[in-house]
């Protein structure tokens, strides 16, 4: 269910610790729902969570004709199999961010949305954060003169992670944290594919991608330099001439279970307006760019050598 109880009822599903429950919670006046492949391990999170519904197979959510849109976080490696099911069922779907371990099983879920006629976003919840809508304000205003170079950089020590680390469950840094980097290239170079890529990285022992950089030459002499790892934590830095730039969080009207994830609500609320206005794709994350992402990161993944099962047959 989205805010200010419009008619769309929306049902996650998500791994453990992932915020969006708690925050459609805070949201909504009206229950929501949990889908797990184990009912005990669903019904534990509804009961911690203060969530009505707990299904036991993605099969019965698919099924339910009150569901109206599905938020899929779990695992990357369960992407595909879980939105291409809810797709198939006529729902509309919330995919987190990568959508796909590669681009095809990206395109296997947007032709699918195409199919069955039905909404379809990639979930990448700083595209639709203040300042990324003033970034693009400001670039479609042409203030800032002809961009040439763009750097990007996130650090974050998450090498206790299991789910990073093994290449099994989709893990790796540039499926991480890489992606939110090249998709802020992409919001700012536009809509191409870059001319060049090249990329380096460090992997470990089970042969996922803790570090990585990658250089992306774009026409016009353009060019985006990105670092991503999960070995260290660096902080987020902006300048902007002599300006301070700030973007406080929307007001929480009761304390959240997990600290500093309210900013998810203005991707909720995208989401609902889409709906609202009968739209199959985001115009901010359209599908198209989701594809140009995940292209981008499969051949920065070749160049690091990091392979997954699901890339064998491609």
């Amino acid at each position: 269910m989205f805010p200010s109880c419009l008619p769309y009822r929306i049902r996650p599903v998500i791994s453990s610790n992932n915020p969006f429950s708690e925050l459609l919670r805070m949201l909504t006046t009206s229950s929501i729902a949990i889908a797990s492949s184990k009912l005990e391990r669903a019904q534990e999170y509804a009961r911690r969570h203060g969530i009505c519904r707990a299904y036991g197979s993605y099969e019965e959510l698919a099924k339910d004709p009150e569901v109206d849109v599905i938020y899929v976080g779990s695992l990357n490696t369960q992407h595909l199999g879980q939105t291409i099911l809810f797709l198939r069922a006529k729902k509309n779907v919330l995919c987190e961010k990568p959508m796909g371990m590669n681009a095809r099983e990206v395109r296997e879920m947007i032709r699918t949305a195409r199919e069955n006629d039905v909404f379809l976003m990639e979930g990448f919840w700083t595209r639709f954060f203040p300042v990324s809508e003033q970034i693009r304000n400001t670039l479609c205003q042409k203030s800032l003169g002809n961009l040439k170079v763009l750097r990007a950089q996130m650090a974050v020590r998450m090498d206790d992670i299991p789910r990073l680390l093994e290449k099994k469950l989709g893990g790796g840094i540039i499926l991480d944290l890489g992606c939110y980097c090249i998709q802020f290239a992409s919001m700012v170079f536009g809509p191409e594919m870059p001319q060049s890529i090249v990329a380096s990285g460090l992997l470990n022992k089970t042969g996922v991608d803790e570090t990585v950089s990658i250089i992306l030459n774009y026409s016009a002499n353009r060019q985006a330099v990105l670092n991503v790892t999960m070995m260290i934590d660096f902080p987020t830095v902006m300048f902007l001439k002599e300006n301070r730039w700030e973007w406080p969080l929307p007001p929480s009207p009761e304390r959240l279970y997990f600290k500093h994830n309210i900013g998810f609500r203005y991707q909720i609320e995208h989401v609902r307006e889409c709906l609202e206005n009968g739209l199959k794709e985001s115009p901010i994350m359209p599908l198209e760019e989701s594809e140009r992402i995940v292209c981008i990161m499969d051949e920065a993944r070749k160049q690091v050598g990091v392979v997954y099962e699901q890339d064998r047959n491609m």
